[in-house]
């Protein structure tokens, strides 16, 4: 049963597109976690993290990625130590600062994560491909329109 299944007949536009989107969101990343167990036998949490790695070669503090990844640290510490054991990831000393370590990508890490990343986007091409490329265009610049709103209304202090 997915969202959609809650709605009522008295239930406003809003609500249905909320939950439509959701529900869209849910079967997507459904789909994803299972290609990436089966392809490559990994999870969605492994491949965010070196996707965040990817884009900043130079390597993050696990402050940064936990926060980009919106989960704590001790789920990127637990991601880390299983990449790092595969030799995917390496921590690496911040100079001037003793306590502190960066994670990046390895040199076979970066290799990996291309094959990875390439598969996950032709999946995303293959989930989305019951669109145009007009409507494709036009939900990203309404969806644009709904991220700007939201975060305008924001309350002082949120």
């Amino acid at each position: 049963m997915d969202m959609e299944a809650r709605l009522h007949a008295d239930h406003g536009d809003e609500l249905r597109l909320w939950l439509r989107m959701l529900t869209c969101t849910q079967l997507i990343e459904q789909r994803i976690r299972s290609r990436l167990r089966e392809r490559f036998a990994t999870t969605l949490p492994r491949f965010d993290l070196m996707a965040q790695l990817e884009r900043v070669p130079e390597g993050m503090k696990m402050t940064v990625l936990s926060k980009r990844m919106m989960v704590t640290g001790g789920n990127v510490t637990g991601i880390t130590d299983q990449l790092e054991a595969e030799g995917l990831v390496q921590r690496v000393p911040v100079e001037g600062d003793r306590r502190a370590l960066l994670i990046r990508l390895t040199p076979a890490g970066r290799k990996v994560f291309a094959t990875m990343a390439l598969e996950h986007e032709q999946w995303i091409v293959q989930a989305l491909g019951g669109l145009s490329a007009r409507e494709v265009e036009t939900l990203y610049k309404l969806l644009g329109k709904v991220k700007q709103h939201v975060k305008q209304s924001e309350p002082e202090g949120a």
